[in-house]
């Protein structure tokens, strides 16, 4: 197996949505804000060659949106879906598994695309995955989670026929032999958590139950998740699983640090080590 970090650049939200209740003075220690109160976001995806496998996981925010959309988010920095991609040496062709976490925006975005005025899939010999209740659920909105399901970028998948749903396979999480998935509904429901079986290591692509370090702590909770006291569930049974399996953590939103392992203190659960990921390969 090799795994290839695919950079996609960065954007920017509110630091307090980002860390819900917790207070500025604190949060900014780990995540300084601007003079607008936004802190700088990663949009880190991961490639996965195993085999006749080329799986890449979430895709970013993409480019199809207006400039009125993309005006709140600040984009910024150099790397973009596909020249991260050419980096590696691929091109979207290549991809044969197009795997989404879940289906807010700026996951998912990087997938689809306007050829002329038709959405069509960037990655075109790709499956793309999901599962049906997550699918569900996006498809047919909550008022508060609607602005981050866009139908441009979800829609056309079905309409394509290369969605497909992640189902158990012989007792497993996962139909992958080298991947097994936990689901968290804190955040949204059934987002999907990849625990990448490589080596004698496990590389758990975080999403948003784990956005960056300085939410390791409980109650460091975003106030974009719709069931903050499941996350809080959620994020202790799997940072306590992580903490005694020394779990490798793939951060998808922190703009620093790539990876992290984390350890039982008389606190909690804390931050042990920062790394890139080429460290551990």
């Amino acid at each position: 197996m090799k795994l290839h970090v695919i950079n996609t650049g960065f954007f920017k939200l509110d630091g307090g949505a980002m860390f819900g209740v917790v207070p500025k003075s604190i949060w900014q220690k780990t995540n300084p804000a601007d003079d607008n109160n936004l802190c700088n976001w990663a949009m880190r995806c991961l490639l996965i060659e195993e085999g006749n496998t080329v799986m890449l996981i979430d895709n970013g925010l993409g480019d199809k949106q207006d400039a009125k959309f993309f005006s709140h988010y600040c984009l910024n920095g150099d790397d973009t879906l596909l020249k991260s991609l050419n980096q590696a040496g691929f091109s979207v062709d290549d991809v044969t598994d197009m795997f989404l976490t879940h289906l807010h925006f700026d996951h998912c975005g990087g997938g689809v695309k306007y050829a002329g005025e038709k959405l069509e899939l960037v990655f075109k010999n790709a499956r793309y995955w999901s599962n049906e209740e997550h699918w569900q659920w996006a498809t047919k909105p909550n008022p508060r989670e609607k602005a981050s399901f866009l139908r441009e970028n979800i829609l056309p998948i079905e309409a394509s026929g290369h969605l497909t749903f992640i189902k158990e396979k012989e007792g497993r999480s996962s139909p992958f032999d080298f991947m097994d998935m936990f689901y968290a509904s804190g955040h949204t429901d059934k987002m999907m958590i990849p625990k990448i079986k490589y080596k004698d290591k496990t590389i758990c692509y975080m999403a948003d139950l784990l956005p960056s370090v300085g939410h390791i702590p409980l109650p460091y909770v975003m106030g974009y998740d719709t069931r903050p006291l499941l996350t809080l569930s959620e994020k202790e049974a799997f940072l306590n699983e992580a903490a005694d399996n020394n779990y490798i953590l793939f951060l998808e939103h922190d703009p620093v640090n790539e990876c992290c392992t984390v350890k039982r203190t008389e606190k909690g659960v804390r931050l042990d080590k920062t790394f890139r990921l080429q460290e551990v390969l």
